[in-house]
């Protein structure tokens, strides 16, 4: 019986996860897209619970990489593009052809080809090459609930040029080749972790004081602070190796 619950105990999360996004779904094309947006925040919520089981577990497969990919196509592919349609039918239209609005759906395109090289590419094992699905996902999510937690702001987000425009440079940063830090921990070390512990306190204090409104700069914080990163883990690299040719 427990190892039952050893093999098939992540893949469940996984499938809550899936569960979560086509719930979302629903509730987006009903107009609710607070609750859709709910839905995305709760199936990551599962997605980092099915791979925190399944490395204490030690109960990795590839069926369960694989239906990981599958329920995230979902939940941070289709459900946030979803959401995207949905805003751009309530941003005024004048001028623009209702067809424009259908490049909402570019999101789970450019996400599907997102999960598909990172199944395959080996130089993801510790980072990301590319913007994370969920990522971008939550940062979509947290539109409606800014709107909603603040009044007046709809005529910066229900911008159709900008709604169209944020779209085309989240699809580019899915599939891009930048490097971005991993939020999983190896070990406890203050100094081989200092990025990511950065990165939760800021992040911490932002959504503290600010809520929902704070998701947009801890995206950005996030990309910054990996791009940082990569820049002072390359000038290490690049030191140790003169020290070593003098």
């Amino acid at each position: 019986m427990r190892r039952r619950v050893k093999k098939h105990l992540p893949n469940a999360i996984t499938c809550a996860n899936l569960f979560s996004g086509c719930v979302g779904i629903v509730f987006a094309f009903q107009d609710n897209l607070v609750i859709a947006s709910y839905a995305i925040f709760l199936a990551a919520i599962f997605d980092f619970f099915d791979g925190f089981a399944s490395r204490v577990l030690n109960s990795t497969s590839c069926i369960g990489k694989d239906l990981d990919s599958l329920a995230d196509m979902v939940s941070f592919g289709f459900l946030p593009s979803a959401i995207m349609y949905e805003l751009l039918l309530q941003a005024p239209q004048t001028g623009i052809s209702t067809w424009l609005n259908f490049i909402a759906f570019l999101i789970p395109v450019f996400s599907a080809l997102r999960l598909a090289k990172f199944n395959t590419d080996t130089r993801q094992a510790e980072s990301f090459i590319g913007l994370p699905t969920p990522a971008n996902a939550i940062l979509i999510a947290s539109f409606p609930l800014i709107l909603e937690q603040y009044d007046g702001l709809d005529r910066y987000i229900l911008n159709p040029y900008g709604l169209m425009s944020f779209i085309i440079v989240m699809c580019i940063l899915l599939v891009a080749e930048i490097p971005l830090m991993s939020l999983k921990f190896k070990n406890r070390d203050f100094n081989k972790n200092f990025y990511r512990y950065l990165l939760l306190l800021f992040s911490a204090i932002l959504i503290l004081f600010f809520k929902f409104a704070a998701v947009p700069v801890v995206i950005v914080m996030y990309i910054t602070l990996s791009l940082i990163q990569l820049k002072f883990a390359d000038d290490t690299i690049m030191s140790g190796s003169h020290r070593k040719s003098v």
